[in-house]
C-alpha cells in the first residue's frame, strides 16, 4: 500500500488537528497515512512519493513559519514538479495572502496543488472544517 505524508508546523496545535484530519480521510480513502511534524519529516520519501499534503499556519505577516517550515519548503521546492501536493492551514488574522503565495510557489516549480488552492480556516478548526480537512485528504489519495 502506498504511503501519503502529510507534513506539518504547529504552534497552538489548530494544524496538528488540520492534520489529523487529512491524514484521516486518507486512510478512509484505504490509503496508509504518514502525518509527520516537519521536524521529523524525510525529503527523501516525499521525493519519492506522487502526492503529499503540507501545513502550517500564518505566522507574522502572513508568512510561513521561518525556522523549520520556510527551509523546509524550500527544499521541496526542488523537486516538486509533477506532484500533486495539499496545503492546508490556520491563521489569526489577515485574509490568507501566505497561503495564496503558498500556492503560487508550488505552481511555479511545476507542482499541482491539490483544488488549485489551500484550505484554510480561521483560529482553532470546527467540524465542518475538519470534515473539509478529511475530504481534502481523500482527494489527495485519490490524486
Amino acid at each position: 500500500m502506498e504511503k501519503i505524508y502529510v507534513v506539518y508546523w504547529s504552534l497552538s496545535g489548530n494544524t496538528l488537528a488540520m492534520a489529523e484530519a487529512v491524514g484521516q480521510g486518507i486512510k478512509e480513502a484505504g490509503m496508509e497515512a504518514e502525518v509527520v511534524d516537519v521536524s521529523s519529516a524525510s525529503l527523501e520519501e516525499l521525493k519519492k512519493a506522487k502526492a503529499f499534503a503540507l501545513g502550517c499556519p500564518s505566522m507574522g505577516v502572513e508568512v510561513l513559519e521561518e525556522s523549520e517550515m520556510e527551509p523546509f519548503v524550500c527544499d521541496v521546492e526542488a523537486f516538486a514538479a509533477g506532484k500533486t501536493i495539499a496545503l492546508f492551514g490556520s491563521y489569526g488574522w489577515g485574509d490568507g495572502q501566505w497561503m495564496r503565495e503558498w500556492v503560487d510557489r508550488m505552481g511555479a516549480v511545476g507542482a499541482s496543488v491539490l483544488n488549485g488552492e489551500g484550505l484554510i480556516c480561521q483560529e482553532t478548526p470546527d467540524a465542518s472544517v475538519l470534515a473539509q480537512c478529511s475530504e481534502l485528504g481523500s482527494q489527495l489519495a485519490k490524486a
